[in-house]
C-alpha cells in the first residue's frame, strides 16, 4: 500500500511539473540593450511569437482553481540590481531603477547579500494609489503586488514561475501600502510541506525572521530610517493573503477597463477582452522590434559588493 501511494505521489508530482513546464514555456523574455545601464530592457513574447505585456497580458492565475499564480522574476535571489517592470512604458518591459541618473542596486546589509528571496511581481494586479485599505489606513502604492518566493532554486531574471500562496507581510513604504506577498514555486521539494504561513517557520527556520529584518533595515545604508510595518510586522496567513491578492485583481481589472484613473500608467494590451488599450498584436511588434538590440553588460562599480553594517 505505502509503495502504491509513493507511486501515485509520483505520477501526481510528475504530472505538476510537466504543467508547470507548459506554461514557463508560454512566455519568452526578451532581452535588448546593455546590462545595468538605463537603456536595459525584457520584454515578452507568448507561446505564438507576438509581443505582450507582463503587467497586463500574462494572466495571474496559472490554475482553473486559482491555488497557483504567475509571478514575473524581476529580481534572482543573491543580486543587488533593483529592476522592475516599468508601469509608464509601452509594454511594460522590466527595466532597472534609475535613481539621481543612475541605475540603482540594493546594499548588502549584512549578513544579508542582495536580495534574499527571488522578489517579483503578480501580473493583473495593481495597487490603486486611490483606495485607502482598511487594514492599513495607507493608500496603494501604484504597482503591482510583489512577490517573495521563497524556494531553493535562484530564479532567472525575466522568468515567469508558478507559485502557491503561503501568507504575506504588510511594508509601509513612505506611507503607501506595500504588501509583500510570500510565495513558494510549486514545483520546489519542499512546496509539500508549506501550505500557509505557519509552515514556513517548521521548513525553513528563521526565515520569517530574516525576511522582516531584511525589509527593515534594507534602505538604511542609503540614509534612510527603519521601514514600518503594519500588524507590528507579523506575518499574515494564507488565506488573508489570498484575499489581498483578489482585491488588488479586482483594481487591475476597474484599471484595464478605463473604471479607474491610471494616471500616467502605459495600459496597452493584446489579450484583455473588452479593455479600451487593448492594442493590434502588430503594433505590439513595432514596439518590441523597435527595442536597442542587446549588447554587452557595463562595468558596475565596486562599491555594489561592499558590506553594510546596520543596526536598527
Amino acid at each position: 500500500m505505502r509503495a502504491i501511494t509513493r507511486i501515485r505521489i509520483a505520477d501526481n508530482v510528475g504530472r505538476l511539473r510537466s504543467l508547470c513546464a507548459k506554461f514557463m514555456a508560454s512566455f519568452t523574455a526578451v532581452e535588448s540593450g546593455s546590462e545595468f545601464t538605463s537603456d536595459y530592457k525584457i520584454y515578452y513574447r507568448n507561446e505564438t511569437g507576438q509581443a505582450i505585456s507582463p503587467f497586463h497580458d500574462i494572466p495571474l492565475f496559472a490554475s482553473a482553481d486559482k491555488r497557483t499564480l504567475n509571478m514575473v522574476v524581476e529580481v534572482p535571489r543573491w543580486t543587488n540590481a533593483k529592476m522592475e517592470i516599468a508601469t509608464k512604458e509601452p509594454l511594460n518591459p522590466i527595466k532597472q531603477d534609475i535613481k539621481r541618473g543612475k541605475p540603482r542596486f540594493v546594499h548588502n546589509c549584512f549578513p544579508h547579500h542582495g536580495y534574499i528571496f527571488n522578489y517579483g511581481a503578480f501580473p493583473q494586479t495593481w495597487e490603486n494609489p486611490q483606495h485607502r485599505d482598511d487594514h492599513t489606513n495607507c493608500l496603494g502604492d501604484n504597482d503591482p503586488l510583489d512577490v517573495c518566493e521563497i524556494g531553493s532554486v535562484v530564479a532567472k531574471r525575466g522568468q515567469v514561475k508558478q507559485v502557491k500562496i503561503l501568507g504575506l507581510m504588510a511594508l509601509i513604504d513612505e506611507g503607501e501600502t506595500d504588501w509583500k506577498i510570500i510565495a513558494v514555486d510549486v514545483t520546489d521539494p519542499q512546496a509539500d510541506k508549506m501550505n500557509d504561513i505557519g509552515d514556513v517557520d517548521v521548513v525553513m527556520p528563521g526565515l520569517i525572521a530574516a525576511i522582516r529584518e531584511w525589509f527593515k533595515i534594507y534602505k538604511m545604508p542609503a540614509g534612510n530610517p527603519p521601514n514600518a510595518f503594519a500588524f507590528d510586522g507579523a506575518a499574515k496567513e494564507r488565506g488573508f493573503a489570498c484575499s489581498i491578492i483578489e482585491a488588488c485583481h479586482e483594481q487591475w481589472k476597474q484599471l484595464i477597463a478605463k473604471k479607474a484613473d491610471g494616471g500616467a500608467l502605459a495600459l496597452a494590451n493584446t489579450s484583455v477582452e473588452g479593455s479600451p488599450f487593448r492594442i493590434d498584436p502588430a503594433k505590439a511588434g513595432e514596439i518590441l522590434a523597435a527595442a536597442a538590440k542587446l549588447g554587452s553588460p557595463a562595468s558596475v562599480d565596486a562599491s555594489v559588493d561592499k558590506w553594510h553594517y546596520v543596526k536598527a
